[in-house]
């Protein structure tokens, strides 16, 4: 089901992001349970028995990572991922920082709306490395978003 959902939601992706970048599918059923793992927790949003989003919370040395959050494309836009990622940060015992692509502008604004911020492209690189494991040019192609708390922790 979690499957099913990131595909499906990532097709807002397709077109997108770099094309080098685009996979088919977006996610394979292997990568999924690396992510897992390697301690991607998934919430789940059902409603009236159909799960429509999925959003992962995983904890890496003194943060923690908003992963893989995706809406069913016919549930988009009906309050799911703030819900899923209101949720989250809820359960989330240090800063949130949150990856995406940094052409997906409507993801950028979605976390914004929510308080997070991008860092700084210097910065942006930093994290990646040390909290994420992408390839380098997902990297180069990428924004990471920090919360309040994150940054009141750099002052």
């Amino acid at each position: 089901m979690i499957w099913t959902i990131i595909n499906d939601g990532a097709q807002a992706y397709r077109g997108i992001i770099p094309a080098d970048c685009w996979v088919e599918p977006y996610m394979s059923q292997q990568k999924l349970q690396h992510e897992i793992n390697e301690g991607v927790v998934f919430s789940a949003f059902e409603e009236a028995g159909s799960v429509t989003g999925v959003m992962g919370l995983q904890h890496v040395h003194d943060v923690t990572l908003i992963r893989h959050a995706y809406v069913r494309t016919a549930s988009q836009n009906q309050g799911i991922g703030a819900r899923l990622l209101s949720h989250l940060r809820q359960l989330a015992p240090g800063p949130v920082l949150i990856g995406t692509w940094a052409s997906a502008l409507w993801a950028i604004r979605f976390y914004e709306r929510y308080g997070f911020q991008i860092v700084d492209n210097q910065e942006k690189d930093r994290l990646l490395k040390k909290y994420w494991s992408v390839p380098e040019r997902q990297i180069e192609t990428s924004v990471v978003l920090a919360e309040e708390r994150w940054r009141a922790t750099k002052q």
